[in-house]
Parts: C-alpha cells; structure tokens; sequence
C-alpha cells in the first residue's frame, strides 16, 4: 500500500476507450471498459509533473455498460472534405478511480522536485477543484468530470457479478521518459494484457508486467537542462511571497 493514493470519480455522457493504432480512420468501436492508459490520462489531466509517473491500481464500474452508434463526418486523411462514418460510444460513464504515483527515475535531472507530500497534497487539491486542465473519457469529444470520492463506497451495477473477462485489450503506451527494460528505451512501446472484472473492480498490472508489447516508433527523451534554456526549475514559478506557486495553489 503506498501513501500517496487518490481516489476520484470520473464521469461523463459518453466514452470512447480504444487501441489507437487502430484510430487512423474508418470506424472507431469503444471498449466495453476504460483502458489504463485512459484514466492515467484522466489524472494526468488533473495533475502532472515530469518528476512522478502515475500509477492506476484499480478501477471501479459504476454504471451499466451501455453503447450508442453515432454518424459522425470526421475530416478525410487524404484529399480534401470530411468522410462518413459510425462511432460507438459508451454512455452514461460513470467509474471510482484508485491510484498513485511513483518518482520518474529515468529524470535524474528533477531531483530536487522530489516533495511526496507537496505533490500528494496539491493533486487532492486539483481533484477537489476538477482538474487543471479538460478532462475526457478515451477522446476529446467525451467531456467528463472529476471530483473525490472513497472507493468502494455507494453501490454499483456490478457488485453482484463474481466475475467477468474482457479478453485481449489494449493497456498504453511506454514511453521514452517511462521505460522501464532495454527494450523500451529510446522508442515508444505498445502494451496489452488481459483483464479480468471481479465484483465490478478491475485491478490493473504494472506497465512492467505486460508480457505482450510491440515497439511501434523509435523516439529519443527529453532531457531539461537549464544550458539548453527548456527547464527553469522551481524559480521560474517564484511569487511574491517568497515561495513557489505550488506551495499556494
């Protein structure tokens, strides 16, 4: 158990959870269930830092899954004008989050940031106020809403169902600046696993555990320095009052 852990409500009209190598164009299908990479999106949204990665322990299915078909005329890839096409989108979402973060090892060069208790504390501050930036569900157009909440609490549309398996799904996307093995260094990784719902409650694996991955795009990190004039560290958020906006936020 880390100490760290938030715990939020995510909800919104719609959702649409997919792989997104498979977003390229045509149809677009969600999945029955949030993907780990979605609700780290989702908190990311909320509070992020290059010092800390964030972790999904578990999610909880509030609602009854529910899908809609809609036309949609998105803008063709090649030539000029839109194409037509049908989404299928969860709705009515409705989902209790449990997560926490970890101190990014592969940035040495943020250190300093290491505050457990100031990141702690203004990432519930961030989920109590809604977030710092637009938070959605899987795309852009699935507006949702965040607020806190005690996972676990209040009842769900599957508490009562023992157990449900959703076969191969997409997890994320590993990152340069989140390897964690040879293999996923300098390039971006593509994870999948198997999820298993009990009592309403998914619980997620660790990047790491994946055991089915795919490279899909060599890419280099991004290294702060102050020589190269792209990090500013804490002084570039000085106020007034002697401290770091982070301290008064």
């Amino acid at each position: 158990m880390h100490s760290n852990i938030v715990e939020f409500e995510v909800y919104g009209n719609y959702a649409l959870f997919s792989d997104p190598i498979m977003r390229v164009g045509g149809e677009k299908c969600s999945y029955q269930v949030p993907t780990y990479e979605a609700l780290k999106g989702v908190l990311m949204s909320v509070y992020w830092k290059p010092t800390i990665i964030w972790y999904i322990d578990k999610v909880r299915v509030m609602n009854q899954i529910q899908t809609e078909v809609k036309g949609v005329r998105p803008i063709k890839y090649t030539g000029n004008g839109n194409d037509l096409a049908y989404y299928t989108y969860l709705k009515n979402c409705r989902y209790q989050v449990q997560a926490h973060f970890e101190w990014n090892e592969n940035r040495p060069e943020l250190e300093a940031d290491r505050n457990e208790n100031k990141h702690h504390n203004i990432a519930k501050r961030m989920i109590l106020k809604g977030g710092r930036r637009d938070v959605f569900l899987g795309t852009r157009e699935c507006q949702a809403y965040v607020e806190p909440c005690k996972f676990g609490e209040g009842s769900g549309a599957y508490d009562d169902i023992n157990e449900l398996a959703f076969g191969v799904m997409y997890h994320g996307i590993t990152y340069p600046d989140e390897f964690y093995s040879p293999e996923t260094k300098d390039c971006m990784t593509v994870r999948f696993w198997r999820p298993v719902m009990k009592k309403g409650v998914i619980e997620f694996i660790r990047p790491q555990e994946c055991t089915a991955t795919k490279k899909i795009h060599p890419m280099k990190m991004k290294i702060f320095e102050d020589k190269k004039n792209n990090f500013k560290g804490l002084k570039e958020f000085e106020c007034e009052k002697g401290g770091t906006i982070d301290e008064f936020v």
